[in-house]
Parts: C-alpha cells; sequence; structure tokens
C-alpha cells in the first residue's frame, strides 16, 4: 500500500478540516460561506486523495459516513444515566401546579429560573464521544436500553463526528431530538409515491423509521435534522452550574442548539413563552407539539430529583390537541389487565393528531353518561401525540334518531364473569381475577417483563400460545412447564425450549420490589414496589399490612393502600403467591427503611466489576438504603472501583473520598 508523502497528508487533513467547517456552517449556523458545488469539489478532492492513498483514510472522514454493509440487528446500548421520560401538562392550571411542586419542595417563595425550549416531534438519541471523537450513538429505547445505531447517525451532516475545539472531555454524552423538517417531508413522501412505496404518516414516524434502518445506505438518503436539548455522562471537565449554560457548551462542541430556547424567570413568563410558541409555531420549519420548561439551576434539580421515571424538575407542556368529528359506528367493551372495563367507540376512520384514527376510549360508563355519547352519534374526536384518541364530544344537532343508548353489560366480554361497580370508584371491573383469559394474558406478560421477573423468551406470542394451548392457567403455572411441553409448541425447537426453561430457574432468584412489581397490584409501580420493600422488609408483614400502616410508606396515599390490602384480601391472589413462592422464587430479605445501614450515604460506581452488572451493584446499595450517583463530588461518601475504572477514580482520590475495591465491596456488603 502506498504511503502517503507529508504533503499529500498535510492537504488531506486541510480539506478536512475545511469541510468540517462548511459542514457546520452550513447545517448548524444556517450560514454557508461557499455554494454546493464548492463543497463538491473540495469533498471530492479528498475522496479522490483518500482513493489514491488509503492509509490517509481515517473513522472521523467527512467521506467515512455512510458504512457498506447493512447490519443484521441492532445490538442494545444500555444508557449509564437513564434518559428519562417528560411528565406531560395540558392546562395553565397543570403548569401553575408544577411551579407550585417546585416551590414547596425546595422550600422557597423566590420566583425560580426557567428554561422554555420548544418540544420537538421527534426520536431521541444520545451520542457519546470519547476523548472527542464520536464512539456510538443509541436510542432512547424504554430509558434504561436502547438499540445502537452509531451507523445510522454517522450519515447525518449536523452532526460532528469530532468535537469542535482543542481540548476534550475523556467522555461526554449528548442528547437531543432527530426529527424531518416540514418540507423535507413532504419531499420524503412525493419521492415514495412516484415509486409506488409507503408514505409516512407523520414526521415523526418518518424520522423514527429512518433511524432504524438496518441499511445505513437508505438512512443517508432521508433529510434528517438535529437539535441538542441535554448531556448524559461527562468525564474529564466540570459540568457547568446551569442547563443554559450546558446548551451553551453542547453549541460550542459544534452541535446544533434550538435558536427558539430561552430562559425565563418565573411560570408567567413561562406561559407568556408558551402562548408566543403557539402564535409562532405554524410559522416553523419543523413540527413541535409543546414547550418543555426545565429548572436552570442543576444543583436544584438535584434536589428536586426524579419520581419513578421522570423528573421532578420538568415539565411537558403540551399543545391543545387537534380535534376532529366524525361518527360512532358501534361501542365494545375490551378487558384491561386488572379487569377494567373500558367501552371504546368504534369509528368512521378520520385522520387527527396526524394519523388515521377508528377507534377512541369512551374511558368508562360514567363519562357516557355524562356525555350523553350514543351509537350513531356525530362526534369531536381529540388526540394529541401519542395519547390514545378520545370522544370529547356529541354533536347533538346531528343525532339519527335511530342512535342507540349505551349500557355496560352484565357480564365480562371475555370470561363472562359478573361484572362489579363499586360505589365511588367510576371503573367497571370484571370479578374473573387471574382466571379472565383477557387478563390472564396480560399479567403474564407483565409478570415476565424485563423490568419485573426479567424472563427472557417468554414474550407476548409465546404467552398467548400458553394461555390458547391450556399450558398455563395463570402466573404460577410457567414454571410448571416442562420440556416436552414447550417443544411440541409451534416454533418452539428443544434448544428454545431449553432455554426459557433456564430463563424461568434464572428469574427464581429475584428481589421483593422486583416481585411486589411483577404481581401487577393497581397503581403498584416500580417506585412504590421499592418504598414497600424498603418500608416492610418482607412479604408477609406487607401482606397482613392494614391501609393505614401503608399510608405511613412514602408517596402511597389511601387510594393506593386500598388497592393493596384488597388485592392481598383476595383468597385467589395469596393462593398464587404461595405458589410462585413454592416453585422456588426467592429474594434477600431487605432491612427495614428504620434500620437501613446505609441510609444516607451516597455511592458512585465506576469500571467493570466481575462478580456483578452495575445493576445488581446499584440494586444491593439501594436495598440498603443507600443512594448510587453518576458523577463523584464532595457529597460522595464512597467510590467502588472495578477494572478500566475512569477519570471518577481521579476525582475520588483528588476529593479524598473512600475508594472500594471488589473486593473491599463484597465484604463491604457482607457486613
Amino acid at each position: 500500500m502506498t504511503v502517503a508523502p507529508p504533503k499529500i497528508v498535510s492537504e488531506a487533513e486541510k480539506l478536512r478540516h475545511e469541510i468540517d467547517e462548511h459542514n457546520y456552517r452550513y447545517h448548524v449556523l444556517d450560514d454557508p460561506i461557499i455554494s454546493d458545488s464548492e463543497y463538491d469539489v473540495l469533498f471530492q478532492k479528498l475522496k479522490k486523495l483518500e482513493a489514491e492513498y488509503p492509509t490517509l483514510i481515517t473513522p472521523d472522514s467527512p467521506t467515512q459516513r455512510v458504512g457498506s454493509k447493512p447490519l443484521k440487528e441492532f445490538k442494545e446500548v444500555k444508557h449509564e444515566i437513564p434518559m428519562l421520560s417528560l411528565e406531560n401538562g395540558f392546562s395553565e392550571e397543570e403548569v401553575v401546579a408544577f411551579d407550585e411542586r417546585v416551590h414547596q419542595r425546595l422550600h422557597t417563595t423566590d420566583p425560580i429560573e426557567y428554561v422554555c425550549e420548544p418540544k420537538l416531534d421527534g426520536l431521541a438519541i444520545s451520542i457519546v464521544y470519547e476523548k472527542g471523537k464520536l464512539a456510538f450513538a443509541a436510542t432512547r429505547g424504554d430509558g434504561e436500553v436502547g438499540e445502537d445505531v452509531t451507523e445510522n447517525i454517522r450519515t447525518i451532516l449536523m452532526i460532528p463526528l469530532h468535537l469542535r475545539g482543542k481540548e476534550f472531555p475523556k467522555v461526554f454524552e449528548v442528547r437531543g431530538e432527530v426529527y424531518i423538517s416540514k418540507s423535507g417531508f413532504e419531499k420524503l413522501n412525493r419521492e415514495a409515491e412516484k415509486k409506488g412505496e409507503k408514505i409516512f404518516v407523520n414526521p415523526r414516524n418518518a424520522a423514527a423509521g429512518s433511524i432504524r434502518q438496518l441499511d445505513p445506505r437508505i438512512t443517508a438518503t432521508r433529510p434528517l435534522s438535529l437539535f441538542c436539548y441535554g448531556v448524559g455522562v461527562i468525564e474529564g471537565i466540570k459540568i457547568p452550574d446551569k442547563h443554559s449554560e450546558i446548551l451553551a457548551l453542547i453549541k460550542q462542541f459544534g452541535f446544533p442548539v434550538n435558536p427558539e430556547i430561552k430562559v425565563s424567570t418565573g411560570i408567567k413568563a413561562c406561559l407568556k413563552y408558551y402562548e408566543h410558541m403557539a402564535e409562532k409555531r405554524k410559522k416553523l420549519t419543523y413540527e413541535i407539539d409543546g414547550i418543555v420548561y426545565k429548572v436552570n439551576d442543576i444543583d436544584l434539580q438535584k434536589k428536586l430529583g426524579f419520581v419513578s421515571r421522570a423528573p421532578r424538575w420538568a415539565l411537558a407542556h403540551k399543545f391543545p390537541a387537534e380535534e376532529v368529528s366524525t361518527v360512532i359506528e358501534d361501542v365494545e367493551f375490551q378487558v384491561g389487565r386488572t379487569g377494567a372495563i373500558t367501552p371504546v367507540a368504534r369509528l368512521k376512520p378520520v385522520f387527527v393528531g396526524g394519523a388515521t384514527v377508528s377507534n377512541a376510549t369512551l374511558h368508562n360508563m360514567d363519562e357516557i353518561q355524562r356525555k350523553d355519547i350514543h351509537i350513531g352519534d356525530t362526534v369531536l374526536v381529540r388526540r394529541a401525540g401519542d395519547v390514545i384518541p378520545e370522544v370529547v364530544a356529541v354533536i347533538k344537532s346531528k343525532r339519527p334518531r335511530s342512535a342507540k343508548k349505551i349500557h355496560l353489560p352484565k357480564v365480562c366480554p371475555v370470561c363472562h364473569s359478573h361484572i362489579e361497580t363499586i360505589e365511588g370508584e367510576a371503573v367497571a371491573r370484571c370479578t374473573g381475577g387471574l382466571f379472565c383469559r383477557a387478563q390472564r394474558k396480560e399479567a403474564i406478560k407483565h409478570f415476565a417483563s424485563r423490568r419485573m421477573m426479567n424472563i427472557e423468551g417468554l414474550g407476548d406470542k409465546l404467552v398467548d400460545q400458553l394461555v390458547d394451548t391450556k399450558l398455563v392457567d395463570h402466573v404460577s403455572d410457567v414454571y410448571k412447564l416442562t420440556l416436552d411441553q414447550l417443544s411440541s409448541l409451534e416454533r418452539m425447537a428443544e434448544k428454545s425450549a431449553q432455554n426459557l426453561l433456564d430463563e424461568l430457574e434464572k428469574s427464581k432468584k429475584t428481589t421483593l420490589a422486583r416481585f411486589l412489581h411483577a404481581l401487577g397490584i393497581r397503581d403498584v409501580g416500580e417506585a412504590t414496589a421499592k418504598e414497600l420493600a424498603r418500608h416492610f422488609g418482607d412479604l408477609p408483614d406487607l401482606m397482613s399490612a392494614n391501609e393505614e400502616e401503608l399510608q405511613s410508606v412514602p408517596d402511597i396515599g389511601p387510594i393506593v393502600a386500598k388497592h393493596i390490602v384488597a388485592f392481598f384480601a383476595e383468597k385467589h391472589n395469596r393462593d398464587i403467591i404461595q405458589q410462585l413462592i413454592k416453585s422456588g422464587i426467592h429474594w434477600e430479605k431487605v432491612a427495614r427503611a428504620k434500620q437501613l445501614p446505609l441510609q444516607g450515604k451516597t455511592f458512585v460506581l465506576t469500571g467493570t466489576l466481575k462478580s456483578f452488572s452495575r445493576e445488581e451493584a446499584k440494586e444491593k446499595l439501594e436495598n440498603l438504603g443507600a443512594k448510587v450517583s453518576g458523577s463523584v463530588s464532595a457529597k460522595t461518601h464512597y467510590v467502588v472501583v472495578g477494572e478500566d475504572a475512569g477519570s471518577k477514580l481521579k476525582k475520588a482520590q483528588e476529593l479524598g473520598i473512600k475508594i472500594l475495591d471488589e473486593e473491599e465491596f463484597k465484604k463491604f456488603l457482607h457486613h
């Protein structure tokens, strides 16, 4: 292979730098200083040099954005810092209530400084740079685990292959929203129509579909753009004190940040910004579906913390939903996982909120009576973003004589058990419990989910098959399955069957919090399950607790307490729990909240641990009352160090924080 002479090496470096600068000016600053044809000349010149001297090619060369081979599948990527979802607000009252909660938690009456950001309707993405160079990119996924879409992200010209400047952090994770502009979306669909291909319903679907192409060459043809709105893991530099300063840092490193973002003091100023953007919305070149308010001060964000998987310091204020009129052709009653009977309107199909809608929720019988909804009525239907479409109101002037009243059925449409209505509760419920097929399937799927019992291989289709073939009647039966039974199922080879049995065996070792979450008790999600486990320590004490005792647990009010008591009062629920425990499900007893030895202590985990995963180590510490943070500060009490520990170890040494290697950590946990 011919080695390029120094003069050619220098020329290639200069060309790469020039092309990067022009990409930045064109795609990020929207201020090009050369024509497209002049840009093409530079690009082709670099391409020719690299073809002549292949040793010149570097991974971050502008010519190397598009890979040549399609992927077979996307690999999973675990986010070191979860990508959280946002709480939504749909009215001014909800925004004011959010601001009041922020003030109450911070114990202040001073106006809060917020950053107001347009909420793009796109696909959330995380891009990680190591020593200034693009290392990998991932979709948000479920917030904890996303898909590796590095090759596709590299094709977006406004995303730098290396950070701008000369001094870079060791690790820099930027987060943003990939989107397609209004004009880009129209052009994409016009081209699809010409080729006789399926057109996209809305820009968000187009952006998501483009990023999830296994062939990056297809992604490269799509008009994708990006706005960055935050950071994840940062190592090697001090993180700024304010969110607005973080945005400035993101821009400094060469990323596009929405120019409409504004810092506002006080919630009235935020609402004024919202009104301004609502008016400006149609003139924007991209779709937005609301405004995000974020507390600007990072220390205040940390004090406010999180609830479940959403930050307490941010709110998405959605624009009013789009509404159209259509006709209710019929009403069906669906049975949910908890037995809730939900009336669903079958509509004459209509396009609303970026999608064709043929079904809409009617919520419950109280809502049907309040709105006086009949079959045959012309109604207003509302849809906003991913919210389930709903019937807003009846246009009574268009009611036909043939319109029929809607009646709640007396028996469950799935299992024919009695339908129960409770005074004070709007929702009617099937009394079939875990015997109702609709509830059984959903209960098993919920139980097997990754964040519950994590039974890999027990997916939706297999659960349907197991219940339909009567191999499984309820949750505890999955642990009675045999190799012969599983191998006899359609599309289930002996190896797959054995893998599932191994996963079932592996799932038996769990935590009390995961088990409680898996049971599917109404309103008992991941965060509530953890609080219950910490407070009661073990299952018998929780099962015998009354409503008053339950309400002494943080974040549990009278309604959730009633649901928990009602769940454990049912004999069939207690029987199934006993069967699950007899099958071998077990967990380490959790120290009760008042006895937690690590209460008030903050830990940071860094490097790779051999004995357990990062998530397992975090869970063990949290069960002992500790808080596990993603960054080292003066408030950190211990740093646990595995192999290949990075800058967190160095910072801990500088601050004189107690450092535990893996063996010391294991002894620490034991004692």
